[in-house]
């Protein structure tokens, strides 16, 4: 896959999540991606493979929010190669009540066609605030 198919590959996940169909996200993880949250926040750490992805990240996240959901906003996609950088803009309430409108940069690496690494940026201090 050449750089075109990997940005239009991240494209249509947001587009999909936009939906409320988190499927071709998953999908497009390799079964061992690697996705790391920056910082030192309760979130911040390495998921080390997708069923951790899932039951660590996704489902708590998911969980802690309103309305099982945060609508996100994808300023900018670049690809270069293997890699595909998004910027976006992130809108949530948590159930705790705190809005969680966080600014994001997302660094993804590609392995055969798959999502093999995830890098991601965001405010952190807003995590803290927002769930803990």
């Amino acid at each position: 896959m050449n750089a075109s198919e990997h940005k239009q590959i991240i494209k249509n996940n947001f587009e999909q999540l936009a939906k409320g169909n988190g499927e071709p996200l998953l999908q497009s993880l390799a079964d061992s991606v690697q996705w790391t949250i920056i910082g030192t926040t309760v979130l911040s750490k390495t998921f080390n493979g997708k069923q951790a992805v899932i039951d660590q990240l996704l489902l708590p996240f998911r969980e802690a929010l309103v309305d099982g959901h945060i609508h996100i906003r994808v300023d900018n996609l670049l690809a270069d190669g293997d890699y595909v950088v998004a910027q976006g803009q992130g809108e949530a309430m948590t159930k705790r009540g705190v809005p969680y409108n966080n600014t994001y940069c997302w660094v993804y690496k590609f392995v055969n066609g798959k999502i093999a690494a995830l890098t991601e940026y965001l405010d952190t201090e807003l995590v803290t605030r927002a769930f803990g």
